[in-house]
């Protein structure tokens, strides 16, 4: 039985959670596969196209039936699944800041989010501006999250510089918290200026 371009990105994969990101080469899915290098390259072309694949392979196994209601709620619900998917693969974040990708399921995830606005009542330009913008929220605090082991800054901890009197004032916040607890409060402060807009537009309405 041949190998399939699925098994293919699935090997890519699993370079990448043992390896990291920066040793997922085609040569190095293929002595993954077993097979020889051509068999890989006959599949996804080149490496570029393989991380492409990969990228759209993260944002599998959206279930939409099982989001919930009113719109914030499944806002919410959307973006805490995009971080879950993309923290479960290691590197998956810088993996997926470095593409354009064009795929089933990254289009799935987008669709639904902005589904989701234009129902609430959002306009197109707003539903579309606001899905980039919590899916680099996402991404932004995840790559974070992924490429530094501690909680907190070290630089943050003890800061006091008179020349930056607002930021010593403020240094022991800013670096409290997990990250889990500030991509909540950033999640939340998107949904609060969303709610805004939209109250904004019905009282324009009136």
């Amino acid at each position: 039985m041949g190998t399939s371009r699925a098994e293919v990105v699935d090997a890519a994969l699993e370079v990448l959670d043992h390896q990291g990101l920066d040793m997922v080469t085609m040569r190095a899915v293929a002595d993954r596969l077993g097979v020889q290098h051509n068999t890989v390259r006959w599949h996804v072309d080149n490496k570029h196209r393989l991380l492409v694949l990969m990228s759209d392979a993260v944002l599998a196994g959206l279930d939409v039936d099982a989001l919930p209601d009113p719109w914030e709620d499944r806002v919410q619900a959307l973006a805490r699944w995009c971080r879950r998917a993309i923290l479960a693969r290691r590197d998956a974040a810088r993996l997926l800041a470095g593409l354009a990708t064009t795929e089933p399921n990254t289009y799935r995830f987008a669709d639904t989010m902005i589904q989701t606005l234009l129902d609430a009542g959002f306009s197109h330009r707003t539903a579309a501006w606001a899905n980039w913008t919590i899916f680099y929220l996402v991404l932004g605090i995840t790559q974070e999250q992924q490429a530094h082991s501690a909680e907190v800054p070290e630089c943050m901890t003890e800061f006091n510089d008179p020349a930056y009197p607002a930021l010593s004032a403020a240094a022991s916040h800013a670096a409290a918290g997990t990250y889990e607890e500030r991509f909540e409060f950033a999640l939340n402060m998107q949904v609060v200026a969303l709610r805004a807009e939209l109250d904004r537009k019905a009282d324009l309405l009136t």
